[in-house]
C-alpha cells in the first residue's frame, strides 16, 4: 500500500497486522480522489474508521489543509502516527483513539469537516447507525464518502445530505453524499 500522488507520492504505507483492517485497494483511492481531486486543496478531512490513516494521507498528500483519524483500536493509532512520520504530515494531523460514535457525540468548539471518508466493519450496520452523527459534523458543501460492500443497503439521505454519486468496483460500492447545491433556496 502506497501514497499514490501528492507531497508524499510513493511512500509505502504500514497496515495493522491481522483480519481487523481492510485497506482501500488502491483502484477505489485512486477513483475516489479522481471524484474530489479538484475540491480537496486547503480543506478539512475526517478518515473515521481509520485503519492504517491511508485515506487522509492521500488527501494530505493532495493538498489537505488537516485531516483527523479516528480509530477504536491502539494498534491502528500507532499505525496511522507512524505511518503521518514516515510522510512528514504530523504537524497537518491529529490522530484520536475513540469509538466512532463517541468522537461524534455533540461537543462545543467541535470543528466540521469538508469531507469524511467512512470504511467500518462490514456488514455489522455501523455505517447505518453513524451516518447521522456525521452528517451533523458536516460543513455544507461537504461531502461524505462511504465505502462497503455492494449489498449493503445505505439511506437515500441523511439530514440534509442526499446520494450524490454511486460507483462499483467488484464486490465493492461506494457512495458519495452531498447536500443539494439548491437545498437552502438559493442557487450559490
Amino acid at each position: 500500500m502506497r501514497v499514490i500522488t501528492g507531497t508524499a507520492r510513493g511512500h509505502r504505507l504500514k497496515t495493522p497486522e491481522g483480519n481487523d483492517v481492510r485497506p482501500t485497494t488502491d483502484r477505489i483511492k485512486e477513483a475516489i480522489f479522481s471524484v474530489i481531486q479538484f475540491d480537496i486543496e486547503g480543506r478539512r478531512m475526517l478518515d473515521l474508521f481509520a485503519g492504517s490513516g491511508q485515506m487522509g494521507i492521500e488527501a494530505l498528500s493532495r493538498g489537505a489543509g488537516s485531516a483527523v483519524f479516528v480509530d477504536n483500536s491502539s494498534e491502528s493509532t500507532a499505525v496511522v502516527r507512524e505511518n503521518l512520520k514516515r510522510c512528514g504530515m504530523s504537524n497537518s494531523a491529529a490522530v484520536v483513539q475513540s469509538d466512532a460514535q463517541t468522537y461524534l457525540t455533540p461537543r462545543a468548539g467541535r470543528e466540521e469537516f469538508d469531507f469524511a471518508f467512512l470504511d467500518p466493519p462490514y456488514r455489522k450496520g455501523i455505517l447505518q447507525s453513524v451516518l447521522p452523527s456525521v452528517a451533523s459534523v458536516m460543513k455544507p458543501r461537504g461531502v461524505i464518502i462511504c465505502e462497503c460492500p455492494l449489498e449493503e443497503e445505505l439511506p437515500e439521505s441523511v439530514g440534509c445530505f442526499r446520494v450524490d454519486r454511486k460507483y462499483r468496483y467488484g464486490k465493492i460500492k461506494v457512495t458519495f453524499y452531498r447536500i443539494p447545491k439548491n437545498h437552502d433556496g438559493s442557487d450559490d
